[in-house]
């Protein structure tokens, strides 16, 4: 690895407001770095530097794992190993190669997580009934007072609104349900009956969630080339939260 490229992704993302002992959750576009060649594995040994994931009270890393494309109402079975990830090529590396990294049973919204509170981010969440239940990993992040990154893909992928519009259920958010087959790290099978996010003829609109963040709640900066947005994770909640109780369409257009 070009060393001077990690000590660049330290320093910028120390500039962005990532702190030692931070809880983050992220979202993530390898291409938006903007630099050649570079690998997965060095945009996360320089977040994880950052983080000091590893050090006595250091950091978390947490990144979504979502397979809805491998695992749906048509292969309901869910393998901690074997079912991929279908949401970028950082996500799948830290899945399948990265370290100690652990990883939550959801046959659609699992994630992965390394560091202090990595075991309780992800152990719970296939007692759940919902995708993003309140024994989901970005329940667990916002409790924790982690924090949300978007690098490089804007922030209208922001899988933690889920989470919170489970909270309210607007009328669009259910489909069906359904049940699965878990495996999970060491081989143990486990049952889990859960509902399905419908969106049926909805555009997701969660980049709205920044109009509402103010101050310390929203950093905007870079991480080499990468256009990127930190978010307060307790914020988003709260907020987003009180936008939909007030309009429940508050982020979605129809079509």
């Amino acid at each position: 690895m070009n060393n001077g490229v990690k000590q660049q992704i330290v320093l910028d993302a120390e500039k962005l407001g990532l702190r030692p002992g931070d809880t983050v959750l992220m979202h993530s576009s390898l291409k938006s770095l903007g630099v050649k060649d570079i690998t997965p594995k060095e945009l996360l040994d320089g977040l994880s530097e950052a983080l000091a994931v590893g050090a006595v009270g250091g950091g978390t890393l947490v990144l979504p794992a979502l397979s809805y494309e491998h695992c749906n109402p048509q292969n309901r079975v869910f393998d901690y190993y074997k079912t991929p990830s279908n949401v970028g090529a950082i996500p799948e590396y830290f899945r399948t190669e990265y370290l100690a990294v652990l990883r939550s049973l959801c046959p659609t919204h699992s994630c992965c997580a390394i560091g202090r509170f990595a075991e309780e981010i992800t152990s719970s969440q296939h007692l759940d009934t919902t995708p993003c239940g309140k024994n989901s990993p970005f329940r667990k992040v916002c409790e924790l007072g982690g924090k949300i990154l978007f690098l490089g893909c804007g922030t209208t992928p922001n899988t933690s609104m889920h989470a919170v519009e489970e909270l309210v259920e607007p009328d669009y958010l259910w489909g069906g349900e359904y049940e699965y087959t878990l495996y999970d790290r060491d081989g143990k099978e486990h049952k889990m009956l859960c509902k399905a996010h419908g969106f049926e003829n909805v555009t997701q609109r969660y980049d709205r969630v920044e109009e509402l963040l103010k101050g310390g709640e929203i950093k905007r900066g870079k991480i080499l080339g990468a256009d990127c947005v930190l978010m307060d994770a307790s914020a988003v909640w709260e907020k987003g939260e009180k936008a939909l109780r007030k309009n429940q369409h508050h982020f979605i257009d129809r079509y």
